[in-house]
């Protein structure tokens, strides 16, 4: 089991998006998947399920389906996380829910950081919670890849989110705050690897539990809903895209920027913006790369979704490839 998070500090890029296709395109290509909601906002719970099965979930009072409710118990002081419920939504998909009650865990997560270097046991048991509810849930449905979806902020609650990733996907749009995000990210992914490893090393002997990887390890980017014009995109945005590959290796591998190939082995896919596709897919609750004539996919609609299709899969392969998953 191979853990991805998905993570911008700056929001509207289409990160849950991405991990919402991705996750359906790895199922469809017959891996087992499973997608974990740790943002606080649940926009990735929300484009899996509708109003329905939300309002079902979220009007219980303990939200006991949720990864909130599993972390209750924890964090009010009551015992341990329970067994996390994992929501299916296809043969080879499931989801950890979210709910918009995490937020409530954030300064529980800020308060147990630096009492893991007091070598506390409920510390680690704290900081490790997101990890051992992921792997619970990952082992019950025998999940090759774990795809998390996080907030747009570098917070405590996400910080706990990414001790859990062995490898970050960097969604980017090609524009200057993308840009200014990588130059905040890289560092403070560095610090928060350096910070667990530190506090592990500290781990008294009466922790046994499984305790988050903190890996983290920059497995490249993404550039979401470029414009395009003659399959190259628009001059407003090109530039900005030159930018990113320097950028990129400075702040996120902390190495210098030598000359760089064209395309950028760093780049993990160009993902054009497909316009019309994405309300009628929303119409339709399923992906762009699904959507049929029956779903208003007509015209140049269907290349669009030939196009949306291919592209899902080539990154689809990719990510496959670093977890060491083919996918055919």
């Amino acid at each position: 089991m191979k853990t991805f998070a998905f993570l911008n500090n700056k929001g509207g890029v289409g990160k849950t998006t991405l991990v919402y296709h991705l996750a359906w395109m790895l199922a469809q290509r017959s891996v087992a998947v499973l997608a974990v909601d740790f943002d606080p906002q649940a926009n990735l719970t929300a484009m899996f399920l509708d109003d329905d099965r939300l309002e079902a979930l979220w009007s219980d009072g303990e939200h006991r389906d949720t990864v909130y409710g599993a972390l209750r118990p924890l964090i009010e002081g009551e015992g341990d996380i329970v067994a996390p419920h994992v929501e299916p939504i296809s043969e080879r998909m499931g989801l950890l829910v979210g709910d918009l009650a995490l937020s409530l865990v954030e300064d529980e997560l800020s308060a147990q950081w630096p009492d893991c270097l007091d070598r506390k046991p409920r510390a680690f048991r704290v900081m490790s919670a997101l990890w051992r509810l992921l792997e619970q849930a990952a082992a019950e449905t025998e999940a090759q890849i774990v795809l998390i979806d996080v907030g747009p902020n570098l917070g405590a609650l996400n910080r706990a989110a990414m001790l859990c990733a062995h490898h970050v996907v960097l969604p980017l749009a090609p524009d200057l705050f993308s840009l200014q995000g990588l130059k905040n990210l890289g560092p403070t992914l560095r610090r928060w690897r350096h910070e667990w490893r530190d506090r592990k090393d500290r781990r008294p002997p009466e922790v046994r539990f499984s305790l988050p990887p903190g890996d983290m390890t920059p497995a490249g980017y993404v550039v979401m809903q470029h414009a395009v014009r003659l399959d190259r995109p628009v001059r407003a945005y090109d530039r900005w895209m030159a930018r990113i590959p320097t950028v990129y290796r400075e702040a996120m591998l902390d190495e210098p920027a030598a000359i760089i190939p064209d395309p950028d082995p760093q780049r993990l896919a160009l993902l054009k913006h497909y316009r019309s596709l994405m309300p009628m897919a929303q119409e339709a609750r399923k992906p762009m790369f699904m959507l049929k004539p029956a779903d208003g996919a007509i015209g140049a609609h269907v290349e669009a979704v030939r196009s949306c299709y291919e592209d899902f899969l080539h990154l689809a392969r990719v990510i496959g490839a670093i977890a060491g998953i083919e996918v055919t």
